[in-house]
Order: structure tokens, then sequence, then C-alpha cells
């Protein structure tokens, strides 16, 4: 029979994975958001690249110990050398930070994962030792008050970053009369800026094992700024002869893989008949809920367009829900005709539905069974054939569409061929970021489970720092992998475009903005949230339109209440069950 320090163990496990895997759907899927909404990388792209450099970042440089007080919240000796005390505390707080998360994560409210965890670590102190026995102050930059000093402060700082180097770009190549060979010939510079910024990230907030942030100032310069250089000059000799041959002489038969052949590009002839460049289209635009014929087409029959316009009408009295619904059943419709096991789920459930009654009728139950294997493989494969975009945008003819409209409409545009420029140096920047998330904040996940295994396999209170093997970190990061692949399109379809409108050019603006605020607070020894950093830089960068209109502030608005209530229900959720599970009556 399993004695209660093994139910202890076995339940905060599940809520270390738990959390994990939310820490995934947020923090990562809001690291991505960017880039996907900028349309530099796919969905299935971010998945793939955010699952390689996090589970590289983790396992190659992250960190393997982890500060069982976490950040000096808790007193020492809040358990008196209690192992069930110990293990229980830091179960009820996974339980308290992974259950608002994931509530918020399902309602597509973005909060950040470790604010959640460190709000709950306080929660379950004030339930077992007493609120006055918290670190409420600053605490040599460990207590709660320097913990939560930067969540007003980073937003506002990576707003000015990011407009600022936004701003550098406009003036450089977006305010040229031709911009294209601007855009061309200053890569380099930006490759500088970006791989100076990205190399000190994983100086300053990724490598903690490595111990790079405790080099000399010259040494760290040299590591930094030789980094950046280098992929200047990598840049100058493949990428900026490519990127001529592809957008100022517009050779359409060019290969990516033609990159290697350097400055010999530059003597390659275009096809005689070369008169568009081969490049993504980057608009972000509303499309029609028709995707055949538009609405009036002369190649429509007119019975044909009256019937569209009678169906047009009929669709303006919906109200919202059953708009967003028909929204849904659009894109649901289009997954049923794929081929392949999706296809297969999709059309299995919308084939079979639930009867009347509860589930435990006989005819309900046969269903249930028959839909469960269909149920499972759409779970592990919605989320990457979800249609981010369409859902960023709105949903023509409700409020939330049209306010989106509104913000896109006050937005510059600009060509193609020089957003194309800068979606490679974003895919750089959104890398980096999750490398260095991995390496860095794998110990916010790991480290709660790391305090309870340990209790729980020896028996003791652990110390003040608790090993933490290979297998746990490597077991947690593909956890928290798995939360971005199969639930993190809640969070991507609301952030990016639902804030402001989004282009390569701008994407990695907002995210070195980011980066470099993370970097100063780090320079302070001041936790922040990335997630944070990335929402006040994009707010930044949109606000470079000239225009309040161009920025959905009340997308904003709700993001901030989400951060500013994460500190109270975690907290109280997590020490409620504290304190409920600790003075609930036993026998001994």
């Amino acid at each position: 029979m399993l004695d209660q320090y093994t139910y202890v163990f076995v339940i905060g496990t599940f809520f270390a994975f738990l959390d994990a895997f939310n820490n995934g759907a947020n923090d990562v899927a809001n690291a991505w958001a960017t880039s996907v909404s900028s349309r530099s990388v796919t969905y299935r792209q971010a998945m793939i690249l955010g699952t390689v450099f996090e589970i590289v970042g983790a396992v190659a440089v992250g960190a393997r110990t982890a500060d069982t007080i976490k950040n000096g919240i808790i007193p020492n000796d809040a358990f008196k050398g209690n192992a069930g005390v110990q293990m229980l505390a830091f179960t009820c707080a996974l339980a308290g930070a992974s259950t608002w998360v994931m509530w918020c994560t399902r309602h597509s409210a973005h909060v950040s994962s470790t604010y959640s965890l460190i709000s709950a670590v306080a929660g379950v102190g004030v339930a077992t030792v007493g609120a006055s026995q918290v670190q409420w102050g600053w605490n040599h930059g460990k207590g709660l008050g320097a913990i939560f000093s930067g969540l007003f402060m980073a937003p506002a700082i990576a707003a000015c970053f990011g407009a600022s180097i936004f701003l550098l770009i406009k003036l450089i190549v977006h305010m040229r009369r031709n911009p294209v060979p601007w855009a061309v010939w200053s890569a380099p510079l930006f490759f500088l800026i970006s791989g100076t910024v990205c190399t000190l990230s994983v100086v300053y907030k990724g490598s903690p094992k490595l111990g790079l942030n405790k080099k000399p100032a010259w040494y760290i310069a040299s590591v930094t700024l030789g980094t950046g250089f280098s992929l200047a000059i990598l840049s100058g000799l493949f990428f900026v002869p490519y990127l001529h041959a592809k957008v100022i002489k517009k050779d359409y038969t060019l290969k990516g893989w033609m990159f290697i052949y350097g400055p010999f590009l530059f003597a390659r002839q275009a096809p005689a008949d070369a008169e568009v460049a081969k490049v993504p289209d980057y608009a972000v635009v509303q499309h029609s809920d028709d995707e055949t014929t538009p609405q009036g087409s002369v190649n429509g029959s007119a019975s044909e367009v009256n019937e569209k316009n009678l169906v047009a009408t009929e669709v303006k009295q919906l109200t919202y829900a059953e708009l967003v619904a028909l929204s849904e059943e659009r894109m649901n419709a289009r997954l049923r005709k794929k081929r392949g096991p999706l296809g297969w789920a999709m059309r299995l459930l919308h084939d079979y539905p639930m009867g009347d009654g509860k589930i435990y009728e006989i005819p309900n139950l046969r269903r249930f069974l028959k839909r469960l294997p269909a149920q499972i493989v759409v779970g592990l494969l919605y989320g990457a054939n979800y249609d981010i975009h369409a859902a960023q945008t709105g949903v023509e003819g409700t409020p939330d569409g049209d306010r989106m409209r509104r913000v896109y409409d006050n937005a510059i545009k600009y060509p193609n061929e020089t957003e194309h420029t800068f979606s490679f140096i974003q895919v750089i920047t959104a890398c980096t970021a999750s490398f260095a998330h991995g390496a860095n904040d794998i110990g916010n996940a790991v480290g709660p489970w790391a305090v309870i295994y340990s209790a729980w396999s020896t028996g003791d209170a652990a110390k003040s720092k608790a090993h933490v093997p290979y297998w746990q970190i490597g077991v947690l990061a593909v956890v928290l992998c798995s939360g971005l692949v199969l639930y993190g399109y809640n969070i991507m379809r609301v952030m990016g475009n639902k804030i402001t409108y989004h282009s390569p050019s701008r994407g990695c603006c907002m995210e070195m903005g980011a980066a470099i605020t993370v970097l100063v607070f780090s320079q302070y020894s001041l936790p922040v949230s990335t997630s944070m950093c990335i929402t006040g830089a994009t707010v930044g960068v949109g606000l470079c339109n000239g225009t309040l209109k161009a920025v959905n502030f009340q997308r904003v608005s709700l993001l901030v209440l989400s951060w500013i209530f994460t500190i109270p229900v975690a907290g109280t959720l997590a020490g409620v069950i504290m304190g409920i599970v600790l003075n609930a009556p036993h026998f001994t």
C-alpha cells in the first residue's frame, strides 16, 4: 500500500507536469506568436523550431540547481525539517498556479507562468508560516517586492526599446523612396544588432550553468561583439547576394539552397520575364467568408449573386456567439476535407455526435467509446492545423472583427520585398529567445518538482539548493514543448495581430526590444517576465504608426488585468488549498 508521502509525490508530479505544460502553452507560445503573426514562419515551423531550441537550451545549459524556497519568499526554517509539509507546500503551490494558468489559457488570457508560481508560493507561505514570515520586501532582490517591481516597468521599457529599433529601421529603410535596395544593403547592420543582442541574451539569461555572466567585461564584450560581427560578415557574403538576386533582380528561378554561391550570385542573370519578386505576401487581411466567388462578381450568375446577398443579410442578423461559432465551423469543415488521421477524426466526430441525455445512457456510452479514438487524434493534431491568422484578424461582422479592421487600416504597409529581408532576422531572434527561455525558465518549471522528489526520495526536507538530475530537466522540457504543440494556439490566436498590425520588420524589433529589456533587468538581479516584455514591445512598435488607433488597447487592457489578477488569485488559491489540506482532520 502506498504511504501518504507517495500519494503527495504522485499528485505533486501531476501538477508539476501540468505547470510545465501550461508554461509551454503560455510563455513559449507567446514568444513565437510574434513570428507567426508576422508570417516569418508558419505555425508548424514555429512548433518545430520552438521545440528544438527549448529542449537544447534546457538540457545543454539549463540551470541544474533549484532554490527550494523560491527566490527567498519562504524562510529556510519554515518547514522545520518536516519533509511532508515541504512536499505538500510545493504540491499546493503547483496546484494553485497550474489551475489558474490552465483556466486563463483555455480562455485565451495570457498570464506569466513564472509570476503565477511565485504568487502561489507566497500564498502557501502565508498558510504555512503566516503573513509576517513571508518576504514581502526587497530581500536582496529575491523578495516579492523585487519580483513584482518589473510588473509595469518592464513592459514600458520594452516599448521604448522596441520603438527605438523600429524607428531606426524606418529611418534607414522604410522612409526611402525606393526602400528595397536600402533593405538589402543595410541587412548586415541589423544582423549585427540582432546577433549582439541575442548573444547577450544567452550570456545573461540563458547560461546559468556555464557561468558566462560571471566572466570579465572584456570577455563578454569580445564574445558578443565577435558573434555579432561574424554574423554580419556572413550575411554580407551569403545573404546579401542571395537577397539581391531574389528581390532586386527578381530572379524567380532562385532556390533557397543557392545562398551558398555567395558573391557569385551578383553575376547571375535573371530570366528575361522576371518582373515580380517571388516572396511571400506578408499582408494581414480579413478574408471574405466566401472563398470562391466574391459577392457581386461578374463571374457569378444573377441567381448566385442574389443568393449570396440573402445569405449576407441573414449573417448580419446573427448574434456574436453565432458568428464566432459559424467561423469555427467553417474552419472545421475545411479540416474534415483533409486526408489523413485528422480528417478522419474530424469526420467521425461530426457524423457521430453525442445524443440527448447524460453520458451514462446506453446509446451515449456506445457513441463515446466510438468517438474516443477520434477525440485523442483531434487533441494531438488540432492545434497544429488551427488557422491562427484567421483567428487573429477577428470574425467579420462582429465588433472584434470591426475593431481589428480599424487597427489594420491605421497601420502603414510596406513592400513585401522589404519585409522579406527582415523575416530572416526575426527567425534568429525567435530561436534565440526559445533557447534562452529553455535554459533559464526550465529552472522555474523543474524547481518545485525537484524539491518534491528530493523530499520524497530522502525523507528529509531539501536543503537550500537541490541538485536537479538531467532526466528531470529533459522530461519537463518535453512536457513544456508539448504544451506549445497541443495547446499553444489558444494564446497565439489572441496575441500578435490581435494587438497591432504585424510584419517581419516590426516583429524583429518587438523581439529585440523585449530581449534588451530582459538584459537590463538581469543586470540589477530583477526577475522579469519575457512575455510581459514582448507585449510591451508590441505596443511600442504599434504606436510608431503615428496614431493610437493602430493599437488595440482593449486587448492590451485585458492582458494587463490578467497580469494583475494573477497575483491574488494564484496566491489565494494555493494558500486555501494548503490551509485546507494541512489542517484537515486526519487519523493516525
